[in-house]
């Protein structure tokens, strides 16, 4: 598999609220917007991942069609020098969808759907929300569009999508995966069957 450049989109309103997106089509808040714009660096940093702007420009950018995703990609590739809008949106890249789970809080969910949040506290890998999608589902497409990278890339995606990347191309364990910190403003490598958070700028 050609080496991956991952980044999660950077923070929204409802990021900092504790709020469900999944396939709900929020924007970047002010934080976000800051985080899109700073996140190349790492891309850059010879003690990051050390690609150089050169290469930058001749690696392909995948990119979820939502707005977020879409805003983080323009705003990092900008920042970079390059052209805001070459890149490529693929659907498989979309966050998991949590149905008419989205927008709520999980205090909330437990409230109103308390059988429902059990569920998925029993399997959270395979739990399905109410008209939404479990990870083994997402894995399923995020594995498909996998099989068509023939070279290194970007990735500017969602918390979910790094999540099977992890298990699918990394071998980590999905109990292991659903409980893991996907950061916003940081590089995810996955490379020789790894995934690794790349050192931030200025970083050993």
């Amino acid at each position: 598999m050609p080496t991956l450049y991952f980044m999660r989109h950077g923070e929204t309103d409802w990021n900092r609220e504790g709020r469900l997106q999944g396939q709900t089509d929020i924007p970047l808040n002010q934080t976000g917007q800051r985080q899109a714009r700073e996140v190349g660096a790492h891309l850059i940093d010879p003690k990051a991942a050390g690609l150089s702007r050169d290469m930058l420009t001749k690696i392909p950018f995948l990119v979820s069609p939502m707005v977020r995703a879409r805003q983080t990609a323009e705003l990092m590739r900008g920042a970079l020098g390059l052209d805001p809008r070459a890149y490529t949106m693929a659907d498989s890249l979309k966050e998991i969808g949590f149905g008419r789970w989205e927008g709520k809080t999980w205090p909330e969910i437990r409230t109103l759907d308390a059988a429902g949040a059990r569920g998925r506290e029993r399997d959270k890998w395979g739990f399905v929300p109410p008209d939404g999608e479990s990870y083994v589902m997402v894995r399923a497409r995020v594995a498909e569009l996998l099989t068509t990278i023939t070279e290194d890339c970007c990735i500017v995606a969602h918390g979910g999508i790094a999540r099977v990347m992890m298990v699918h191309l990394a071998g980590t364990s999905t109990a292991d995966a659903v409980g893991l910190d996907i950061w916003q403003g940081k590089v995810l490598r996955f490379e020789k069957g790894s995934a690794k958070w790349v050192p931030g700028p200025g970083h050993a």
